[in-house]
């Protein structure tokens, strides 16, 4: 189906989630998808054949979060969504809000650094170069919450209010672009919040949800901003095709919904991960502590005691 232009030219019936699921696939995604699965699969058997383990979990919300990709870019609702605000906002939610938390969760730089063969002396191998990404300054500067946080906020309000939005609209590479630009600025903003993988920022976890929570407010006050609108905001979708039966104010008044009510999902996935993984940090902690005072007959806890007992007899 062609996607040229602002996609006015598709004939499309009105929308039905029936309509919206079969598959039809942007090449770009759908190759990406396979590659990322194929890539992690392989990585995981490459841990597996040398005898090392890998969370099954990992490897379920990883699929998860790629599948999540194609359900919304190699389905016919990526032809909808060039046609109808409501389901384009379901694309925008769900590939910058819902998949990078899925995939970060899936740990794939954990992963390419287990799996990635360690280089000769001297050597530079894929590793060594995903690792020195790692701990470069560009990666320090883009997953600071100074950066993270203003494009997050950007990506809403300086796209979906200035003509830019009609101009990538305009076009199947401006289409697909903007569509990259939502998973990649998902996966800054929540990487260093979720913590699985390595990186050069991070936080506590209390200053993680503040990060979380400084960020969310604004995708519920941009779908306020589109509810409460008394005309079509974006160019592009002020006038839908006559097929679809839909009006453009109604529709635009759903997009608001879908944005204003997706800010409450990430956030609760967000925070279920945190506690979870601040909860397990907690027990390896102590199960440090304990093994410590084991090695060394607990002499904290005795030194700690004399200092008690010393404090004591100063006082009688």
């Amino acid at each position: 189906m062609d996607h040229s232009g602002h996609g006015m030219n598709m004939d499309l019936p009105p929308f039905t989630l029936g309509r919206g699921l079969p598959f039809s696939a942007d090449p770009f995604f759908l190759i990406g998808c396979v590659l990322a699965l194929g890539l992690y699969g392989y990585g995981v058997l490459r841990l597996r054949r040398r005898g090392d383990s890998w969370p099954v979990g990992r490897m379920v919300f990883f699929v998860i979060g790629v599948l999540t990709i194609a359900l919304v870019m190699c389905t016919r609702l990526n032809d909808y969504g060039m046609v109808m605000f409501s389901v384009h906002m379901v694309q925008h939610m769900v590939i910058s809000m819902l998949s990078p938390i899925l995939l970060l969760l899936g740990a794939p730089v954990t992963l390419a650094l287990r799996a990635l063969p360690v280089a000769g002396r001297g050597r530079k191998g894929p590793r060594e170069l995903l690792l020195m990404l790692l701990h470069s300054r560009y990666m320090k500067i883009i997953t600071h919450p100074v950066f993270t946080i203003p494009l997050f906020i950007a990506s809403l309000y300086a796209l979906y209010f200035t003509p830019l939005f009609d101009f990538l609209m305009g076009s199947k590479t401006g289409h697909l672009a903007m569509m990259v630009h939502f998973l990649a600025v998902g996966l800054v903003f929540f990487w260093p919040i979720m913590g699985v993988d390595p990186g050069p920022h991070r936080p506590g976890y209390v200053i993680r949800m503040l990060e979380l929570f400084a960020g969310m407010p604004f995708h519920a006050f941009f779908g306020i901003a589109l509810m409460m609108a008394t005309s079509p905001m974006v160019e592009t979708y002020k006038h839908p095709p006559a097929s679809l039966g839909i009006d453009a104010l109604s529709d635009q008044n759903w997009a608001g919904g879908i944005a204003w009510a997706f800010s409450e999902i990430p956030s609760v996935l967000v925070l279920i991960a945190l506690v979870f993984q601040w909860y397990r940090s907690e027990q390896r902690t102590a199960r440090r502590a304990d093994r410590a005072a084991d090695r060394d007959g607990d002499q904290e806890l005795k030194a700690y005691n004399a200092y008690l007992a010393s404090l004591q007899a100063r006082g009688q």
